[in-house]
């Protein structure tokens, strides 16, 4: 036997592979894990959107959560703010219109004290017992209205003023060409307010306008 024909022989694939033969083991195992790596890279990435996602929805909704919780606190801050500011209103009012009842029973009073003035004849105007008498009485009279003012009551006298339903109670029309239809041109009994308000409306009379006169025609 010839050294040539003793010697092993080297194979094509030992030599450098058939490349119709595919690729080898090795080769498989890293597209496998090339494949696998970046599966698991899609997953992760995929599974980090929707965790972003899942975190922005919960912000959103503890945002959502946190601003009716806030409105909600504001409007019980305002609620309360305002039951306080009624309730001191309240007792405020009751402090200022607690004494109504009394006021007007005291009116009366004053509306005689005027009375008393008014009545005096004026025949006696040189008398001096009716001179003191009359400013005696008129001396009461203004310190009882100065009381009232002190306590908030004032009185209303709207002679020459527009009638006022709120304020007056017209008991009759005076038919006059010296005052605009609607005004007050006499006042029977004052009125009075008590810190604004109505406590008495004055008794007026007012003025109407008169009749346009008839002019006689010629024949």
């Amino acid at each position: 036997m010839s050294e040539t024909e003793n010697r092993p022989r080297t194979t094509e694939t030992e030599a450098g592979g058939d490349p119709a033969a595919g690729p080898g083991p090795d080769e498989l195992d890293l597209e496998a894990a090339a494949e696998l790596a970046a599966e698991a890279e899609e997953d992760a990435a995929a599974q980090a959107a929707a965790q972003a996602e899942d975190a922005a929805a919960a912000l959103a909704r503890l945002a959502e959560e946190n601003a009716a919780l806030k409105d909600r606190a504001l409007r019980a801050m305002a609620e309360a703010e305002n039951t306080r500011r009624r309730a001191q209103k309240d007792k405020e009012d009751t402090a200022k219109y607690a004494v109504s009842s009394f006021a007007r029973d005291v009116l009366t009073v004053a509306d005689n004290l005027a009375r008393a003035v008014d009545s005096l004849p004026d025949d006696k105007a040189d008398d001096p017992v009716f001179v003191n008498m009359r400013d005696g009485i008129a001396a009461v009279e203004q310190e009882l209205q100065k009381l009232f003012e002190r306590h908030g009551i004032v009185r209303i006298d709207p002679t020459g003023e527009k009638f006022d339903p709120n304020y007056h109670q017209a008991m009759f029309e005076i038919p006059t060409a010296d005052a605009v239809p609607g005004t007050v041109v006499q006042v029977m009994q004052a009125g009075y307010v008590l810190h604004g308000r109505l406590l008495r409306p004055a008794m007026v009379g007012v003025a109407k306008g008169e009749p346009p006169k008839k002019v006689d025609e010629e024949v």
